[in-house]
């Protein structure tokens, strides 16, 4: 294709989508109609820079960030109709923050470390965020709609840092048995319970959710990323599954 597109014909283009005469489809969409959207194309980011860790082709990675853009200024060009604000103010906003995010670059302030430097981003993230009216406390400002797993580690790390985990880690292994032999036990009844023709599922639900919260406390302190890990684990499972074949 001769036609070479720049970042300005593009928001103009999605104008043009959600605008008179423009697409049906795009002009129905809303910020909360697009979540589903935004949730499957930061999958397929994902999927993306997997295939390009293993092929070195960086074609998928490409298209994927495009999809990932359209989404953001779909978003910006929805907020603009509604007077909050334009994609020039999320570029403006997000320029500042990054701007006032790295003084060790932009100022002053010395940082030899990424320890360091991460310390600093966090003290400033609180001085910024203090005073919103939508959050709520601390740990309730992890976003809910992040995989659990993901949010289990976020909520312990802030809680460790703010509050303190209470038992150390050479508790962890006392705890972790204790809660493997509740699950045991309440898997026991539950099938005794069936066999009366009694639903004992939640107490078994509730043994699991502790098994998993431990396990995530495991993950924290020895700084793993559990839902990396677990899809790791998925996609040799479905190796072992299912060979690839010439």
């Amino acid at each position: 294709m001769d036609q070479r597109y720049t970042f300005t014909d593009f928001v103009q283009l999605i104008e043009r989508l959600r605008g008179e005469g423009g697409c049906p489809w795009d002009r129905e969409q809303t910020h909360n109609s697009l979540k589903p959207c935004m949730t499957e194309e930061t999958a397929e980011l994902l999927a993306a820079i997997r295939i390009y860790e293993a092929s070195g082709d960086g074609e998928n990675m490409q298209e994927e960030l495009g999809d990932i853009l359209l989404q953001v200024v779909m978003h910006s060009v929805i907020a603009q109709e509604e007077g909050l604000f334009t994609i020039e103010d999320v570029i403006q906003g997000v320029s500042e923050k990054m701007v006032r995010r790295h003084p060790h670059v932009f100022g002053a302030v010395e940082a030899d470390t990424s320890e360091q430097v991460l310390s600093n981003w966090e003290e400033i993230k609180k001085k910024e965020k203090a005073g919103k009216s939508w959050i709520r406390s601390p740990l309730r400002e992890i976003p809910e709609e992040l995989p659990a797993l993901a949010r289990a580690c976020k909520v312990l790390k802030k809680a460790d840092r703010l509050y303190g985990l209470g038992d150390g880690p050479e508790t962890f292994w006392q705890r972790m048995e204790a809660a493997l032999d509740g699950l045991k036990q309440a898997r026991s009844r539950k099938e005794a319970s069936e066999r009366e023709g009694l639903n004992t599922a939640e107490e078994t639900e509730q043994r699991f959710a502790d098994v998993l919260w431990l396990l995530s406390e495991f993950a924290y302190r020895e700084k793993l990323a559990p839902e990396q890990v677990l899809a790791d684990r998925i996609a040799e499972n479905v190796e072992l599954f299912e060979p690839e074949t010439e």
